[in-house]
């Protein structure tokens, strides 16, 4: 149904409007051309190259397109538009967004896992896998390339997938700017910006405020945001650059899930154990990194990145009083919980070198990338009962505070990598690109709660990957490549946290999931005015990481043999004349199990499997097809600009079992504005209007829920404002 109907719809509206605009020509020619151009990227090689002669999936979003017509408060404003690219919004903050790339990430149940996130150079991602984009800043980002298919194997574990944020530089003059966007829900967003350059000096630097009472009762949140560059031109060979990210966010609060009866009855509502036990996030994180590029001569370079952070993390969860104190049963009770309060500190830093060099090779240009990095996280975790006093909240017992101790350890994980890529063209039309990569991924756990038993212990994980891709320069407008690599994903410390047995001990038995990735595809430019691109990728993955139990308040997780994901993407970019641009973006993938295993369904006492997941399912968290697509219009003369925004996802299994799923659903967003420009001054205007239909639609899934309260309501019609002012001195 979502095939025959809104994929042709979509694309038939944009290209046929795109020939009734054509059409017009012949009665009235534009006299302005517009070329368009693939934009130029620098995650996939790690330098400056043209992403249309890639044999990767490379796609670069502009500042333009970040902060046209958005709040600028997730990252998943600017990555649905990625073909491959999965970003939901919770529509709450307690946790981060959902963001998966080609079924990589999507079973993740706190923050991004199976997808390194970068900003700056900098790893967002620790190094057991696990990453927060919640310190992403739009207001000050020049660009974010998103990478998909073989060549993320080249940054290490647990990447299906790379998204890197870069800051931009401060422009020539010194500029002061602020902006204020209010919207529905109680909704307000205040930024203020400098930049400017200053000899050999050049710097910006971003503060923005964000609260909202939340669109889902119980979900209000407030977050403070900094982000800050520095570039020093320290010679003539020598350019420090210095980036300072500092992140507070007191108020997160945490609707939780809703059974689909629930959400179909009253999809704003919180369910009753988010008042009981006022779940409820605070977070704060400060980063600093530093990063010297030195020239050797034209032909060589050296880079060095060296970071440290410190995060803090309280989360009040609604596991019950009873799950807390009952017997030790299965595992699940008083011997072995650890609280309904988790509280995490922790440090973390690394330092990554770099050595690029660029020559010749029986006459044909070739260079070669060789690095080395190591990256090291200390975690200083507590648990802590979620009440004080007897068993019923409210009659003799407080819950959602601070009670007893009930875990308290120390949690380590540091990965030591050394890699090498290369690039050859040993022909005039024709490109090879080869990489291997080698990591070493220690995790370790000194456990001080020993009442419960000592779940303290240590693994190595070691894997070395490898890629391979070619691109045939068919002619100078159309390119066909293909790869092939090898990835692999280490159990995140959360998903090793405890045993499904019940027993004391890290879940030591759990492996690393490794994958064979291929993918072929074909870029080309149509005329001067489009760009489009398509790749079919399949991607077989080997003790695919899932979940085994998930029992009074906390989840398990084993190894399944065999899956598979095949799909295809495509997108296409236009621009039209009179001012016209289209888009889209069109993902196919089918995500499956290809054997049977055993596994925990419900919130019942289990330890070794009461379910079989057939053969052939689907793995949930997956929409088996995405569709963005944009029209736009910019009229020069009073520059105003306008788009209409169609989002169409298909349905998306929520549990292992697939027997429940999350409706497909098509939704039509709206924006507008204006821009004006006055000697020093620049100001601009906007509207936006989401849900224009006011469609019921899930935003966003928790996985295998144990109460079936998979569902988080997306938004309904809602709507934003903003002003945005800037003074060039």
């Amino acid at each position: 149904m979502f095939t025959r109907k809104i994929v042709p719809l979509a694309l038939m509206s944009i290209y046929g409007f795109s020939l009734s605009v054509s059409a017009e020509e012949t009665a009235a020619p534009s006299t302005e051309k517009i070329t368009i151009t693939a934009p130029v990227v620098v995650t996939a090689t790690r330098m400056e190259q043209n992403s249309f002669d890639l044999p990767v999936s490379i796609d670069s979003i502009d500042s333009e397109k970040i902060r046209d017509g958005q709040l600028q408060a997730n990252i998943s404003e600017s990555l649905v538009r990625i073909p491959g690219i999965v970003a939901q919004s919770r529509g709450q903050y307690a946790q981060d967004i959902q963001i998966s790339s080609r079924g990589f990430g999507a079973r993740s149940q706190f923050g991004v896992r199976g997808i390194r996130l970068y900003a700056d150079g900098i790893p967002l991602t620790m190094p057991d896998g696990q990453g927060q984009a919640g310190t992403f800043d739009l207001g000050s980002a020049k660009s974010i390339e998103v990478m998909r298919g073989p060549f993320s194997a080249l940054y290490g574990n647990s990447s299906g997938g790379v998204v890197q944020i870069f800051t931009e530089d401060g422009p020539p003059d010194l500029t002061l700017g602020g902006s204020f966007t209010a919207g529905s829900y109680g909704t307000q967003r205040s930024s203020v910006k400098v930049g400017g350059t200053s000899q050999e000096f050049n710097y910006t630097a971003n503060y923005s405020h964000l609260e909202s009472d939340g669109y889902r009762d119980h979900s209000a949140v407030r977050r403070d945001l900094f982000n800050a560059k520095l570039g020093i031109q320290l010679n003539e060979d020598n350019h420090l650059t210095i980036i300072l990210t500092d992140l507070d966010q007191p108020v997160s609060q945490d609707p939780l899930g809703l059974t689909k009866p629930q959400w179909s009855t009253n999809p704003k509502q919180a369910v009753a154990s988010a008042y009981t036990f006022n779940t409820r996030v605070q977070k704060s994180q400060t980063h600093l990194g530093v990063k010297l590029d030195h020239t050797i001569d034209e032909d060589n370079t050296i880079s060095v990145v060296a970071y440290g952070g410190e995060r803090q993390n309280t989360q009040y969860l609604p596991t019950t009083v009873f799950a807390q104190t009952s017997g030790p049963g299965s595992g699940n009770g008083a011997l072995y919980s650890s609280g309904g309060l988790s509280k995490i500190n922790r440090d973390f830093g690394g330092i990554d070198l770099r050595y690029v060099h660029k020559g010749q090779l029986a006459d044909r240009p070739y260079n070669i990338a060789v690095g080395t990095n190591f990256d090291s996280m200390t975690d200083e975790r507590t648990g802590y009962n979620n009440f004080i006093g007897g068993s019923t909240c409210g009659v003799n017992a407080t819950c959602g505070v601070q009670g007893a101790l009930r875990r308290n350890e120390s949690d380590n994980a540091r990965n030591f990598d050394q890699y090498v890529q290369g690039q050859w063209s040993p022909l005039e039309r024709f490109d090879v690109i080869a990489g291997a990569r080698h990591s070493t991924v220690d995790i370790s756990s000194n456990d001080h709660y020993l009442s419960n038993g000592n779940d303290s212990g240590s693994v190595t994980f070691q894997k070395t990957t490898s890629v391979i891709g070619a691109i045939f320069k068919v002619t100078p407008a159309f390119n066909l490549y293909a790869n092939a690599g090898k990835g692999f994903e280490t159990p995140t410390l959360i998903e090793m946290a405890y045993n499904p047995s019940g027993a004391a001990g890290l879940n030591f038995g759990l492996k690393p999931s490794t994958s064979n990735n291929y993918e072929i595809g074909a870029k080309a430019f149509l005329g001067d005015n489009t760009r489009a691109n398509i790749a079919i990728f399949k991607t077989d993955t080997e003790n695919e990481i899932v979940t085994a139990t998930n029992s009074g308040g906390r989840t398990t997780y084993k190894n399944a043999t065999t899956t598979s994901r095949n799909g295809f993407e495509a997108s296409v970019d236009s621009t039209l004349n009179y001012g016209f641009t289209a888009y889209a973006a069109y993902t196919y993938i089918e995500a499956k199990y290809n054997d049977a295993f055993r596994t925990c369904v419900g919130n019942a006492p289990c330890t070794v499997g009461n379910t079989t997941i057939p053969s052939d399912n689907y793995i949930p968290g997956i929409y088996g097809q995405s569709l963005y697509t944009e029209l736009a219009w910019k009229y020069v003369p009073t520059n105003f600009s306008t788009a209409f925004e169609v989002r169409a996802n298909s349905k998306m299994y929520v549990n292992d079992l697939n027997s429940e799923n999350a409706p497909g659903y098509t939704l039509l967003n709206w924006r507008g504005g204006f821009t004006q420009k006055l000697q020093q001054w620049k100001v601009s205007e906007f509207v936006r209007i989401e849900n224009i239909f006011d469609r019921n639609y899930v935003g966003s899934v928790r996985i295998n829920d144990a109460n079936s309260q998979f569902y988080e309501s997306g938004a309904e019609r809602n709507w934003l404002a903003g002003l945005n002012a800037s003074y060039t001195f």
